[in-house]
């Protein structure tokens, strides 16, 4: 689900108290273990749902000595948040019909692929969508922020532990004003933006505001990224393009709309917890995800590093067949088929594409799943 973008940044710190609580060592204690590099300690932040290029597009180091592959070091946005020079390279696509009769993850199996123009000019680059995005503060039963006056003060440290007591007036803020599922027009230009990038903030959507949902399901992301080794070069070994992003969550009727093309400015004092993290320690600016998909595989992959696969777990000896994702089923009726395949209807259930055999520890019950960000190390 999406989160408040500066809720992102006070939530990875929160990430960095979760683990320490369920195991690892705290930094200042090494337990007098000699180690082969300078570096004794790697700690994981965890957020969701934003790239490293969503969160770090403007980032420039402190030292001048120093890079980083972002957005702006590209010239594909400008310190202030206008198309660089090599806008180009985030241009997107979308896929031509007849679409195919099975499932693909790069355009070269398809009848081809269509660049997206400004609006009005079609197919026009999609807009972005409140997906999920409240439009008013609300009470508990909402499930999330932003909280109306029925939920007291004294109950939001509990329900964000993370936030400083002069922040929690946050979880009160950022509500959309706007229908769920329909665009976003609090980004200037909404239906008439550049195919490509585009800044999250402005006078109009502040830096508090929740904002939509975006596409985290396995078979969709393969085919977000558009991989091909034919596609393959020294920069880019993995052939992947990275320019079907709209148009799978659109395609298959999601309500992401453009969500995943937004980044956050630095430049413009976005993201502030994350800025002074990369200043102060090492950031990875070449790290991804361990696996295609949502939250709770990134957790597994990065505490074991391998797949889970299914055991015979309270008497089932299988995973329900409604939430094993199938791209191409064997029939048409197959209920445990997910749509995959662009302009099918979009999908009733948000159900993890891999299911967990194992019980979590009583220290870490409890603990809101977030998507693995950079890692920096000290």
């Amino acid at each position: 689900m999406f989160r408040r973008e500066l809720q992102s940044a006070t939530a990875a710190a929160a990430g960095l108290g979760v683990l320490l609580s369920c195991g690892l060592a705290v930094a200042d204690d090494d337990h007098g273990q000699k180690t082969a590099t300078p570096i004794k300690h790697v700690i994981i932040l965890i957020g969701e749902n934003w790239t490293f290029d969503g969160m770090f597009a403007t980032y420039q180091p402190k030292n001048n000595k120093q890079s980083v592959a972002n957005l702006l070091s590209r010239g594909i946005v400008t310190a202030s948040g206008d198309p660089g020079p090599h806008h180009a390279k985030s241009w997107q696509y979308q896929i031509n019909q007849p679409y195919p009769a099975t499932y693909f993850i790069d355009a070269l199996q398809t009848a081809g692929k269509t660049l997206y123009e400004q609006g009005p000019a079609t197919p026009s680059f999609p807009p972005p969508n409140t997906a999920y995005v409240p439009m008013a503060p609300g009470p508990l039963s909402q499930g999330q922020g932003p909280f109306d006056s029925s939920v007291p003060d004294s109950l939001l440290p509990t329900i964000e532990p993370s936030l400083e007591v002069s922040d929690l007036g946050l979880l009160r803020t950022g509500a959309s004003g706007l229908s769920m599922f329909t665009t976003d027009t609090r980004v200037p230009n909404a239906t008439k933006l550049p195919n490509g990038s585009f800044p999250s903030t402005s006078a109009t959507r502040p830096y508090d505001s929740y904002v939509g949902d975006m596409v985290h399901r396995l078979f969709h992301m393969w085919q977000q990224s558009d991989c091909d080794v034919s596609h393959a070069t020294a920069d880019n070994p993995s052939g992947c393009l990275n320019d079907l992003y709209p148009f799978v969550g659109v395609a298959r009727n999601d309500g992401s709309g453009s969500n995943s093309m937004a980044f956050l400015n630095m430049q413009k004092g976005d993201a502030p917890v994350f800025k002074r993290l990369a200043d102060k320690y090492t950031l990875n600016d070449n790290y991804h995800q361990p696996i295609m998909g949502g939250t709770a595989v990134q957790h597994q992959m990065i505490g074991t590093a391998d797949d889970v696969f299914w055991e015979t777990f309270q008497g089932a000896s299988a995973p329900p067949g409604a939430s094993v994702a199938n791209p191409n089923p064997k029939t048409t009726t197959d209920a445990r088929s997910r749509p995959t395949r662009p302009g099918q209807t979009a999908p009733t259930s948000r159900s993890p594409e891999l299911h967990r055999s194992w019980r979590i520890s009583p220290v870490c019950r409890g603990i809101r799943r977030r998507t693995a960000m950079p890692a920096t190390s000290t």
